[in-house]
């Protein structure tokens, strides 16, 4: 039997899938949610315990670290699926050889090299290479009708990316950064599978961000609803059909532009001028489970499936699924929920450090009004849970 390896930040939903599947699991990770399935070989850099912090995932997270300890299982897998928060350039030339999927992500995730590539063809924020923030408020000055933000060249989840104004306080250090013209509108997202010889759209979804729950100037990734229908987009639009299609369109343009294969994933902003490119997720997305809620499908399988020269066929959404990560509102110690759509649990007693993801939400209906209002309901009672079992800071 094969041995694959899946290697991340949370691999809880791709192990329920991988476990479907003929192959001998092996895991690598940096959180350990209460509910990822115990495996054989299994490692995780978290060990959450009774009255211990979590700590600041910006602050200790490094995929250097997660590749460290997992050198042995590098060395006797046969294959190897990076997921969120680990690169294929991470490996070495010779490791890089087992990975399913894409193997060569350097123009895709540099967004500078990124938007140099694509700018001629698709419509796209106009973005600078910033070396420091003097030079960063010298190119604001020259274009004064434009709001910019700051984001890594390197980056994802919408961390680390603000607003460029007077009150910013950030250090470059040894990162680089972009300064990218500001698009307000509606975030959309698309996954897509693709082999050598075909590309095939999945399905579209509304992408969520702390903007869009009245934290403004955030763009922390919260979830997605999907399919991507005039109920879901939560947007005055008037021809969703040709919104979808332009979708369509588009993201297997790129996907194609870019020689990918397996599941990717391209996120947009869509407004009065049209449907702005923003960046690809050269790999398995935060959508996988709502995928495979929606559609029925096991999306690790057609991954897997599409890498090796097969585009496996859709069949149509049976339902709308919701999926919606709850950052804590207090420092807070957790305690079990009578909850039956939550994910990604911390373990009991441990500490979970304010504005940090606490759990995830997921639910599927074929009504999208009963849905929304369950997902939104149950995120109350998390956060009113949360807050009866803060912490003194």
């Amino acid at each position: 039997m094969d041995k694959l390896l899946l290697i991340g930040i949370d691999t809880r939903s791709m192990l329920n899938s991988a476990l479907k599947l003929d192959y001998d699991i092996y895991s690598t990770s940096y959180f350990s949610t209460s509910d990822t399935p115990a495996i054989k070989n299994q490692k995780i850099i978290l060990q959450e315990s009774d009255g211990e912090s979590c700590g600041i995932f910006e602050d200790n997270f490094n995929s250097k670290s997660i590749l460290e300890i997992s050198k042995d299982y590098i060395d006797e897998v046969d294959y190897i699926i990076p997921i969120s928060g680990v690169s294929p350039s991470d490996f070495s030339k010779k490791d890089r050889k087992k990975i399913l999927g894409n193997q060569d992500v350097g123009d895709i995730e540099d967004k500078f090299r990124f938007y140099k590539k694509i700018r001629n063809e698709f419509l796209t924020p106009m973005t600078f290479h910033a070396c420091d923030i003097d030079e960063a408020f010298e190119i604001d000055k020259n274009h004064p009708d434009i709001q910019f933000i700051l984001k890594p060249v390197k980056g994802s989840g919408g961390y680390d990316v603000n607003l460029l104004n007077n009150d910013i306080d950030i250090e470059f250090g040894d990162d680089e950064f972009i300064l990218q013209e500001y698009v307000s509108g509606t975030s959309l997202s698309s996954s897509v599978l693709s082999s050598e010889n075909e590309t095939k759209t999945v399905t579209n979804t509304r992408l969520l961000t702390m903007n869009d729950f009245g934290d403004e100037n955030s763009f922390i990734y919260v979830g997605n609803i999907l399919p991507l229908t005039d109920k879901s987009i939560m947007s005055d639009v008037e021809d969703i059909d040709n919104i979808n299609e332009e979708l369509k369109d588009t993201s297997e343009s790129l996907i194609d532009k870019f020689n990918l294969i397996g599941s990717n994933g391209v996120d947009y902003i869509l407004n009065e001028n049209g449907l702005y490119v923003i960046e690809i997720n050269p790999r398995l997305q935060g959508t996988f489970e709502c995928t495979e809620k929606t559609f029925g499908i096991n999306m690790l399988e057609a991954h897997i499936r599409a890498c090796q020269g097969e585009v496996m066929e859709i069949p149509k959404a049976q339902c709308y699924t919701y999926k919606k990560i709850v950052y804590s509102p207090t420092r807070m110690k957790y305690r079990p929920m009578d909850l039956d759509i939550i994910y990604d649990l911390p373990h009991i007693g441990s500490i979970t450090e304010k504005d940090e993801p606490l759990l995830t939400i997921i639910d599927s209906d074929v009504d999208f009004e009963k849905l929304y209002e369950k997902v939104e309901l149950t995120s109350e009672i998390v956060n009113k849970s949360a807050k009866r079992n803060r912490l003194d800071a």
